[in-house]
């Protein structure tokens, strides 16, 4: 229908307005608005750009350390890493468009998280992603459907990394059936800035002007916020023209104009063109000074014929910015640009009158205050409620006898388990030749900051099936194993970004999950002294009313004084000891052994407990700084078991292992705060010292040695491990093509 055939208040439903807010922008302005203006008001209102449904629940947040440069507000958060450097970094999610069109929707959200980080004044140096689909093996449709997803997602992530030269150093796969309907594509990627050299996305300062740079402007991507602030149905495909299209060349050019431009004094601010974009980049501009706006549609580079100031406003395309220039340096900033081969326009200039006035082709099209629409969206209080499905999964019962063997055997081959090389072959990882640690070594990545010979590790996780059984404690455990993975690299957990997936907001089971959510990580933060300085939510990933698990994804960055001191997580030298650090108990609750061997997912999560976390890693932080450490693994997913063979097959060593447990299948026991730690024979006195300082359990519980993979009553040739271990995703993911 078009807009001509449309009242008002059709129009307002069509762009996913309520008739309340309708009424709202009607007593905001003073007047009915135009389309234009429908438009600017259902973006910038949208849950993805307005968190309007959690927003609430946000507030609270531990934001503020000593090392915290930035945090929520700005493009990304920015953390001082010492010598005059800083760590800019954020997580966002590309969910629905990956969804509807895997390459370009992946793509597009890798080239919009690195314009976030290099907007800040940054070059992005190191990137990670943390996906999610339903089970690939086999068969059925879904499988076949996810695998088409999944190939074309790694595709598209490598496509625009590699172009853009930042390396992909590691990341997450994992499969629920809960994602059939909805895979989750959320990107993250970090940057290296001065200090002292930090730009933000403010305009201010009345009559300067308002320059547009970067590619030209067309239709793609229109009404791509408000697409992602619903859900899916069947007839989801149609929504492909809603997906950016992107083009990793001209960001590259982007990227190097910018940085040049940041070497000059010739801005005030700047803003990434993302979702909503030339809307949402102005307004924020603006809102965040105070300011207003004169902007001159029809001055703005156009990629196609007959396009209108609705189609510029709300337009999507890839590899734009705003800046707020400085007076007078306006030929400066175009030399720069026209040098790069990229458009570069005055498109307008910075008011006092607090209002965005649109004009095109001399005549006024719309006008909005800035304010209402930039930092006073809808706030709204939906309803919770427990849901129901807790009750009936509470208590699980594992009465099957199950050999550990057998158990063993199932578990490692598991497709969440083995190596993922298949995708992290499609990234390169080393270029700019500063990995230290890159994806498929375990644990946490980590890069070298060669101004300063310092390393940065990172890690992004969530264990959805533990969010699943208990929403709080299972965003706090995703902290804690964001944070462990750090620590286990010898670096100190420093801050998180979020990107918080969850399904429809309407739903008070899926408020009440976000909620929980929300206090698990302010909780964890808190108390594990990582503040959160920026993230992303997502809303509405359900499809025909089926929603995905809640999945708070968490990446935490750590910074070590000293790259040489960088741990790794494999196995290293023939005959150096083994001890388990932590507490082992009988703890199932949402674990792959439940899931794999009964077919569940349930039971009560594993307990939660901030100081044991801590003390496991300022054990291993510290044992590191002292020399006593060769290797460092956390325990998470499969327990020892798991943990250990990892460890052997990657460092292709073998391992044996005897510890004494309550009940022999412990040894897939999934509890907390824990990790295997490889000591030389003449550290261990030492090392047990430190240990029982930090008062943690410390068990001398076997070594590294032999062509085997033994723990307690379970066994498996080296060679035979590293064929499952290395070969068998390629199977899966392959197995139609």
């Amino acid at each position: 229908m078009q807009k001509q055939e449309m009242n008002l208040e059709e129009m307002a439903l069509a762009h996913s307005l309520t008739l309340e807010e309708l009424d709202n922008i009607k007593e905001i302005l003073g007047r009915d608005p135009n389309h234009v203006e429908i438009g600017i008001f259902s973006a910038m209102w949208s849950e993805h750009c307005s968190y309007k449904s959690s927003k609430k629940y946000l507030n609270g947040f531990p934001t503020k350390a000593p090392w915290v440069i930035q945090g929520p507000g700005e493009n990304a958060g920015v953390i001082d890493i010492g010598d005059g450097y800083a760590a800019v970094f954020k997580m966002e999610s590309h969910n629905h468009p990956s969804f509807i069109e895997p390459y370009q929707g992946a793509a597009t959200g890798v080239g919009g998280i690195m314009r976030d980080v290099f907007t800040m004044g940054a070059r992005p140096v190191a990137s990670m992603n943390l996906i999610q689909f339903a089970g690939i093996d086999g068969n059925s449709e879904t499988a076949a459907k996810h695998r088409y997803l999944l190939r074309g997602v790694v595709a598209g992530i490598g496509g625009y990394g590699n172009c853009m030269g930042v390396p992909t150093i590691g990341g997450q796969t994992n499969f629920e059936e809960c994602y059939a309907g909805n895979n989750l594509v959320n990107a993250f990627n970090l940057g290296i800035a001065k200090a002292d050299e930090i730009f933000y996305g403010k305009a201010e300062g009345i009559g300067n002007p308002v320059m547009y740079v970067g590619s030209k402007t067309g239709r793609d991507g229109l009404g791509g916020a408000v697409m992602s602030s619903a859900s899916f149905d069947e007839d989801s495909e149609s929504k492909r023209p809603t997906v950016q299209v992107g083009d990793p060349f001209t960001e590259k050019l982007l990227l190097e104009a910018c940085l040049e431009l940041f070497k000059e004094d010739l801005i005030i601010g700047i803003q990434d063109m993302g979702a909503a974009g030339l809307t949402s980049s102005s307004f924020e501009m603006a809102g965040r000074s105070d300011s207003g706006m004169i902007m001159h549609l029809d001055k703005i580079p156009a990629r196609e014929e007959g396009m209108t100031p609705y189609d510029f406003m709300l337009s999507e395309s890839q590899e734009r910015m705003l800046i707020c220039a400085k007076k007078g340096c306006e030929q400066a900033i175009i030399d720069i640009f026209e040098k790069w081969e990229l458009d570069v326009a005055v498109v307008g200039e910075v008011t006092n009158t607090g209002n965005m006035e649109l004009f095109w082709h001399g005549e006024k099209c719309a006008e909005v205050p800035v304010q209402p629409v930039s930092e006073q969206a809808p706030v709204l209080d939906r309803p919770v409620k427990e849901p129901e499905y807790l009750a009936t999964i509470k208590d699980i019962n594992l009465d099957k006898d199950i050999p550990n063997q057998t158990a063993f055997e199932e578990i490692f081959s598991d497709i969440e388990v083995v190596n993922k090389s298949w995708i992290y072959d499609q990234y390169d990882s080393m270029v700019q030749t500063n990995t230290v640690k890159g994806p498929g070594k375990n644990d946490a990545s980590v890069i070298r900051v060669k101004e300063t010979g310092k390393a940065l590790a990172m890690s992004a996780d969530c264990n959805t099936r533990q969010c699943y059984v208990n929403p709080e404690l299972g965003a706090a455990a995703a902290v804690m194993e964001s944070g462990r993975n750090v620590a286990m690299t010898g670096a100190t957990p420093k801050a998180i970004t979020d990107c918080l997936n969850f399904g429809n907001p309407q739903n008070p089971e899926v408020m009440w999950q976000f909620a929980q959510a929300c206090e698990g990580i302010k909780s964890a933060s808190k108390e594990l002294n990582t503040p959160v300085i920026g993230g992303n939510v997502s809303l509405y990933n359900e499809t025909n009313g089926v929603g995905v698990f809640p999945t708070p994804a968490i990446a935490m960055v750590g910074v070590n004084d000293d790259a040489e001191k960088s741990l790794p997580s494999s196995a290293q030298e023939e005959g150096n000891i083994l001890y388990i650090l932590g507490d082992t108990k009988g703890e199932f609750g949402a674990s792959l052994y439940l899931k794999k061997l009964y077919g569940k997912v349930a039971g009560a999560h594993p307990e939660v407990d901030f100081a044991k976390e801590l003390s496991l890693w300022n054990t291993v932080i510290e044992a590191n700084k002292n020399n006593l450490l060769v290797s460092a693994k956390d325990i998470n997913v499969g327990g020892i078991a798991i943990a250990a063979a990892k460890m052997a097959v990657v460092g292709n060593k073998g391992v044996e292992i005897n510890v004494e447990l309550n009940d022999s299948k412990d040894i897939f026991a999934e509890s907390l705060s824990r990790a295997i730690v490889e000591v030389k024979p003449e550290n261990c006195e030492a090392f047990e010292k430190l240990a029982a300082a930090n008062k943690i359990s410390v068990n001398k519980a076997g070594k590294v040695a032999g062509d085997k993979i033994s723990v307690n009553d379970i066994y498996m040739e080296l060679d035979a491990a590293k064929d499952v271990y290395f070969n068998k995703f390629k199977q899966v993911i392959e197995q139609d093509l």
